[in-house]
C-alpha cells in the first residue's frame, strides 16, 4: 500500500495551503492544475513574492512547530507488554505492589550526583523568543518538579546586556536571570541546571562565565539537534539589534552594515533580519580539549548533545562520550527541536527517532560489551506522553535513563500563562471556567504544591510554572501506571522485552521482539506442564 510521508508544498507551519486541497500531485505537492491566475497561496507561490522568509514555520518566534514527515516506523508501532504476575522492585503483594508505590526516581552522572524525580527533562531551549517568553514558567515548573532544564545556544550572545570584554563575556542579564529563576525554585537537590555551548558560546566563554560567575555544575557540549543540520536561526526586526549580533560576531543575513540593506529595510522591502550560528566542526582532538577546558574551568559533570547526523558520527559520538567519560549523553531524533528550523529541513533531513535510537543501542552494546565506560544516556526526538517515554527507556534499556522534551513542555507552559492571563483579565473562556475562576480551583495541582511551598510561596508561583508542574504531574501517574502493569516499580527494571513490535519493519529496525513471537519458550513451557 503506498503511503505518503511528506506533506510538500502547503501546510500550516508555512502559512500555506494549495487551491486544490484534493487534488495534488504526490511527487511535487503542486495543485493537478496550475492557473495563471491564481494569487499564490502555496509554498511555490508564496516563495514567487516573500523568497527566502518561506522556508521558516510562521509566525517565527511565537510558534513551536513540529515536522509533518510520517515515518515508515516510529514509537506507536511498538506496544507495551503488561503481565498478570510477579513485580521487580516491590515486593509481589497486591497491597504493597500498586501504582503509586513506583518509584521515578533517577540519578546519574560519574558519581551518580545529579538526581532527577523523574526520568525526563528538558534539552536545550536557547535565544528564540518562544523560549524567553516562557522561561518563567519552564524554569520554575522545572525547579519545582525536580528534573533538569537546559539553557541552550545564543542567549548570552543575544543578550543586548551582555559586557564582553576582549571577546570574552564579563557580565550578562539574560543568563544571569534564567539561572537564578531555576535555582531559586529548587527543591532539596533535585534537578540540573545546564548550560550548553555552540561554536560563538565557546568563543565568548559562556560555560566558562556561567561556571565561574553563576555556580552551574554541568555544561553541555552541542553538536546539533533532530530538527536541523546548521547552526541555530531567529529572526531580528529591530535594525540596531542586527547591527550588534553582526559585529559580536554572528552570521546575519542580509548585511546589517550595508547601505543599501538599511535603505531596503527602512522602506519597508523587507522586515526581518535572519541571525544564523555557525556549523561545528568535530575532531577528537578538539573535543578532548574542549572537556578538559571544561572540567579545569570547574564543571562537575560534563554532557554531549548530538543530532540526527549520519550512523558515522553518531558511533563517533558514543565513543568520544565513552572515553572522555562523558556524564550524560542525549541524542536527537530527526523532527525534534523546538520548531524554529528550516521547515523542508526540519521534515526532510536526518534519521527518525526509532531509528537512530536503535542504532544508538547496538553501539552502546557493543561498547558495553567491552568493558568500556559507559555515560547515561537520554533520547530525545518528539516525546510527549508516559507510554512514548515508557518505550523510549525500554528501547534503550539498560543504558538510557532519560527522556528529552521541549515542544510539550513549552505548550504546557504557554497554557498554563494563558490561562493566568485570562484569570487576571476576568475574561476565563468557557472551556476553562467549568473547573473555576481561580488557579486554586483551575490547577489541579494547586492544593498539593500550596501545602509543600506554603501559602507564600505559592502565590507567587506563575501559572506558566503550575502548567508545566501539572502536565509532569499526569505524566508521572500515567508512567507509574504503565509501570505497574508491567510489574516493573523502579526505572531501573524496564528491560527491552517490556515493549513488542507491532511490524516486522519495527522488529527488524528495533531488535525488539514481535508481538506474535513474545514470551515463545515461556508458552511452550506452561502449555506442556498441563497435564
Amino acid at each position: 500500500m503506498s503511503q505518503t510521508l511528506s506533506r510538500i508544498n502547503a501546510s500550516a507551519a508555512t502559512l500555506t495551503k494549495n487551491r486544490t486541497e484534493g487534488s495534488v500531485v504526490p511527487a511535487s505537492g503542486m495543485c493537478v492544475t496550475c492557473v495563471d491566475g491564481c494569487i499564490g497561496m502555496c509554498e511555490i507561490g508564496k516563495s514567487a513574492y516573500r523568497g527566502h522568509e518561506v522556508i521558516y514555520p510562521q509566525p517565527f518566534g511565537v510558534v513551536t512547530t513540529a515536522a509533518e514527515k510520517t515515518y515508515p516506523v516510529d514509537y506507536s508501532h511498538f506496544n507495551i507488554m503488561g503481565t498478570a504476575v510477579g513485580a521487580y522492585g516491590i515486593e509481589a503483594d497486591s497491597d504493597k505492589a500498586i501504582f503509586p508505590a513506583v518509584n521515578l526516581e533517577v540519578a546519574f552522572g560519574h558519581d551518580k550526583g545529579i538526581k532527577f524525580r523523574y526520568p525526563w527533562g528538558i534539552p536545550g531551549i536557547g535565544s528564540t523568543n518562544v523560549a524567553k517568553n516562557n522561561w518563567e514558567g519552564l524554569a520554575i515548573g522545572s525547579a519545582i518538579a525536580g528534573t533538569g532544564l537546559t539553557i541552550g545556544e545564543n542567549v548570552v550572545g543575544m543578550d543586548p546586556e551582555t559586557v564582553i570584554k576582549n571577546g570574552r563575556v564579563v557580565d550578562t542579564a539574560d543568563l544571569k536571570r534564567r539561572v537564578k529563576l531555576y535555582k531559586d525554585h529548587q527543591r532539596d537537590g533535585y534537578g540540573a541546571i545546564i548550560v550548553q555551548a555552540n561554536v560563538e558560546d565557546t568563543r565568548l566563554g559562556v560555560q566558562e562565565y556561567a561556571i565561574e560567575k553563576l555556580a552551574v555544575e554541568c555544561a553541555e557540549l552541542k553538536w546539533g539537534q533532530g530538527a536541523k543540520d546548521i547552526g541555530g536561526e531567529v529572526k531580528i526586526t529591530d535594525l540596531k539589534k542586527a547591527q550588534l549580533l553582526y559585529e559580536r560576531g554572528y552570521v546575519v543575513l542580509p548585511d546589517p552594515t550595508d547601505p543599501d540593506v538599511i535603505k531596503a529595510f527602512e522602506r519597508g522591502a523587507f522586515k526581518e533580519f535572519e541571525r544564523h550560528s555557525r556549523v561545528g566542526m568535530v575532531t577528537e582532538e578538539s573535543f578532548a580539549k574542549r572537556v578538559e577546558e571544561l572540567r579545569s574551568a570547574g564543571a562537575k559533570y560534563v554532557f554531549l548533545k548530538t543530532g540526527a547526523y549520519r550512523p558515522a558520527d553518531l558511533a563517533r559520538a558514543v565513543l568520544f562520550a565513552s572515553r572522555y567519560r562523558i556524564d550524560l549523553l542525549t541524542v536527537d531524533g530527526a523532527g525534534g527541536g523546538t520548531g524554529m528550523s528550516p521547515w523542508r529541513m526540519m521534515n526532510e533531513w536526518g534519521i527518525p527517532p526509532v531509528h537512530l535510537h536503535s542504532l544508538l543501542y547496538q553501539y552502546v552494546k557493543r561498547i558495553a560489551e567491552r568493558g568500556d565506560y559507559l555515560p547515561a544516556l537520554a533520547l530525545a526526538g518528539g516525546f510527549a506522553f508516559e507510554d512514548q517515554i515508557f518505550k523510549g527507556l525500554a528501547v534503550g534499556a539498560p543504558f538510557v535513563k532519560l527522556i528529552g522534551m521541549a515542544r510539550a513542555p513549552i505548550a504546557a507552559a504557554m497554557v498554563g500563562k494563558t490561562i493566568g492571563r485570562t484569570i487576571d483579565e476576568r475574561q476565563i473562556p468557557v472551556y476553562i471556567e467549568r473547573f473555576g475562576s481561580s488557579k486554586d480551583e483551575i490547577f489541579v495541582t494547586s492544593g498539593m504544591l500550596r501545602k509543600e511551598l506554603g501559602d507564600k510561596e505559592f502565590e507567587k508561583l506563575p501559572t506558566g510554572a503550575l502548567g508545566l508542574y501539572t502536565y509532569y504531574e499526569r505524566l508521572a501517574q500515567g508512567l507509574r501506571q504503565l509501570m505497574a502493569g508491567s510489574r516493573k516499580f523502579a526505572l531501573e527494571h524496564i528491560a527491552r522485552d517490556d515493549i513488542a513490535a507491532l511490524t516486522q519493519e519495527a522488529k527488524e529496525i528495533s531488535g525488539i521482539q514481535y508481538v506474535m513471537d513474545v514470551d515463545q519458550g515461556k508458552v511452550e513451557r506452561i502449555l506442556d506442564s498441563i497435564s
